[in-house]
């Protein structure tokens, strides 16, 4: 039965791969072409290579259209790559291709490098790209080059290189619900030829769109962040090359983009419009801040390349919550709460080949430990007449060793073997102690363990490419991905093995094409996924608490297609399709069994198209729509799985560029379409989150 839908899906493709290519098969001459599609170097192998030669997934982004379509952290990117889809509240939390955060553990399947540093943290998706020459998301599983938790895919974003010349960017903006942000971009030369610095800065803030009539509060869900970068670049030689990087970035959200009803509620009773005037009896604060910091060296020797990255990151966030989002409850004046600190060291040493042509490896070793300390995290509680209050406090120590390499052969001149592999070892220990007892008084402890785990796998990738002609290359891979498993920060009882869950694991099968013409960029690619041990949130009834466990099987079958066509020297044509069926093949709770539901959090669709003008005298206009499918989600006060309505929404932006500055206009949710992003129940409450109501905005930004 799957056998057939590939068979499908990879006919859609096709026939889609044929028709495309069709618009542009006449000569430049017959066309009146003048414009060739410019050649795009990316190192998603860690090697510089043209991504139409590379046999996987990837999506390229560069500065300008990072400056068009207002996108100025990774929520936004994310928004442009098919099957994958991203939720802010509690935290972001990324599905991709039937993947999901494992919602305790904060372990996204797509991980975030900036400048070498790697984030796998749901916290930290609000990273800036003030000072980004392109962003590259790699999809599907990339263990074998970028580690163990980037089963899903990897956002790479590559900063910008400076130039002797100082030069550089300031820019402003001001929009709906008194949105004001600032960015500052420079860099050049202290030591001409040796010496570089680059400082970077980012500043945002919004009142939000939701009063709390219960407090009189109309800024209830207002935000501010800042993202602050600076770099050492010394070039003392024309071998040698070292960077020193330091980021700071903080956010400070109120509320929530939502609102709370008695537990059993379904998604289709709740009301955009009741979100806008909600009560809460308790506030709603998460602060984040992250300090990175990196250190890259590199020496070129003549027929060889070596590398070292070395990484620093801490992650610190605080806070509280309204226990159930509503006011006048008998949970009135109870909170959750919560604290976390991650610190993260890594090391990669990695020795690459220098020829461009011909056989090119890598190859390389990793280490990293993780330090993760929570607590006080816990819940206060309504019972028998008394409010009680259950904390917990836990340290996680975690060491990952790993050996990787990849090699690509060129044969019978048209055809590309990639082999690559990576083994690692994964140590974790916790020690965990949780505290119960009245509120405001000194709490007993009433549980405690110290669970030890190690978890060693192999993962290997292989992948072969045809170029069938200057124009078109096919290829076909398989991949195997791994998210770690670990142990519940939540527990009040158990043995270690009923705190711990074990690793997800995947093999990903992908056949795909690309073609490049003169007015023209198209990728497809379809997909097959089998799942093992499936990561899933579950809400635990006898604690109170979502716990995090596995599942047995599952799969994800898709298709996914972009494209970037010029109808004119002066209009682009963009479009990306991801569609997609994800089911459980094995869940079952011990009381219900879900075989056959569709993996939470997966829409059945991405779609996007956009529609850009360009004018010489510096004019320009832009609009982009974009759908979303019907996305599932387990409802556990009813003990089902039920679905969010799909929706489209519209952004549009008109500006003009002259003499170094571009001022602009724009709105974002054109039609004010009202649509929920995420769905929770709990024994208490039901919540919805619901995307941004129309937004209008100005701004400017000068270069120089």
């Amino acid at each position: 039965m799957r056998f057939g839908k590939i068979i499908v899906f990879a006919f859609c493709i096709g026939s889609v791969c044929s028709f495309v290519p069709a618009m542009s098969w006449c000569s430049e001459e017959e066309s009146g072409a003048t414009m060739e599609m410019p050649e795009m170097i990316v190192t998603a192998n860690k090697i510089e290579e043209d991504v139409q030669d590379v046999p996987q997934s990837i999506t390229v982004i560069d500065d300008e259209v990072l400056k068009e379509k207002e996108i100025k952290d990774v929520t936004g990117i994310i928004s442009e790559i098919p099957n994958m889809n991203y939720t802010s509240s509690y935290a972001g939390q990324v599905n991709f291709r039937g993947l999901s955060t494992s919602l305790l553990t904060s372990n996204n399947p797509v991980v975030i490098y900036i400048d070498g540093v790697p984030s796998t943290n749901q916290y930290g998706y609000d990273a800036s790209l003030v000072n980004a020459e392109r962003v590259e998301v790699l999809r599907g599983p990339q263990g074998t080059l970028y580690g163990k938790d980037a089963i899903g895919g990897v956002i790479k974003v590559v900063t910008k290189e400076p130039v002797n010349e100082w030069h550089g960017s300031i820019g402003a903006g001001y929009g709906s619900y008194n949105d004001m942000e600032g960015s500052l971009n420079v860099s050049g030369s202290l030591i001409e030829d040796k010496l570089y610095l680059g400082l970077n800065g980012r500043y945002q803030q919004d009142d939000g769109w939701i009063t709390n009539d219960y407090t009189g509060d109309d800024e209830f869900n207002k935000s501010s962040l800042y993202n602050l970068g600076s770099y050492l670049l010394y070039t003392p030689t024309d071998r040698f090359t070292a960077k020193l990087t330091l980021s700071n970035d903080y956010s400070e959200i109120y509320g929530i983009t939502g609102y709370g009803l008695p537990s059993g509620t379904r998604a289709s009773e709740f009301d955009r419009d009741d979100a806008e005037h909600s009560s809460f009896d308790e506030d709603f604060v998460e602060e984040t801040e992250v300090m990175a910091q990196s250190l890259h060296l590199k020496y070129e020797f003549d027929s060889v390349t070596l590398t070292s990255t070395t990484t620093h990151r801490d992650v610190e966030t605080d806070g509280i919550n309204d226990r159930d989002a509503q006011a006048n409850t008998s949970y009135d004046g109870l909170i959750g709460f919560s604290a976390t600190d991650s610190e993260t060291w890594t090391e990669e040493l990695r020795l690459s080949s220098n020829n461009t042509e011909g056989v090119r490896w890598v190859a390389g070793a990793y280490f990293d430990t993780e330090d993760i300390k929570k607590g006080p995290d816990g819940i206060q509680m309504s019972f028998s007449g008394n409010d009680y209050e259950m904390s917990y406090r836990s340290k996680t120590e975690s060491e990952t060793q790993a050996l990787f390499g990849q090699i690509m052969i060129p044969f019978l001149d048209s055809f590309e073997l990639t082999l690559g592999a990576r083994y690692q070892r994964i140590d974790k220990e916790m020690d965990l102690d949780t505290y119960y007892g009245l509120v405001g008084a000194s709490s007993d402890l009433i549980y405690s363990i110290q669970p030890d785990e190690t978890w060693d796998v192999f993962l290997p990738k292989v992948a072969l490419s045809y170029k069938l002609n200057d124009t078109w290359i096919t290829y076909a891979s398989v991949a195997k991905g791994y998210m770690p498993g670990g142990f519940n920060f939540y527990a009040s009882s158990g043995s270690e093995e009923d705190i711990s869950f074990g690793p997800e694991q995947s093999i990903n099968y992908e056949i795909g094409a690309k073609a490049e013409f003169a007015r023209a960029r198209l990728a497809a690619a379809v997909f097959y996924m089998d799942i093992d041990g499936i990561q899933i949130s579950k809400y635990d009834n006898e604690i109170d608490m979502w716990v995090t466990d596995n599942a047995g099987g599952a799969y994800s079958l898709g298709a996914e297609l972009e494209l970037t066509y010029f109808l004119t020297d002066s209009i682009e044509l963009t479009a990306a399709l991801g569609i997609i069926e994800a089911e459980y093949d094995d869940y079952d709770t011990g009381t219900v069994d879900y075989d056959g539901e569709s993996i939470s959090g997966t829409p059945s669709h991405t779609a996007r198209i956009g529609l850009a003008y360009y004018h010489p005298n510096g004019i320009y206009a832009r609009g982009d729509v974009r759908s979303l499918g019907e996305v599932p989600y387990y409802d556990s006060s009813n003990n089902e799985f039920d679905e969010l309505d799909s929706y489209i929404t519209a952004d549009v932006k008109v500006g003009y560029r002259f003499e170094g500055y571009d001022i602009y206009a724009y709105c974002n949710n054109l039609t004010d379409e009202e649509y929920i992003t995420s769905f929770q129940t709990a024994s208490m409450k039901a919540v919805a989150s619901y995307g941004d109501p129309r937004a209008f905005g100005i701004g400017a930004c000068y270069n120089f």
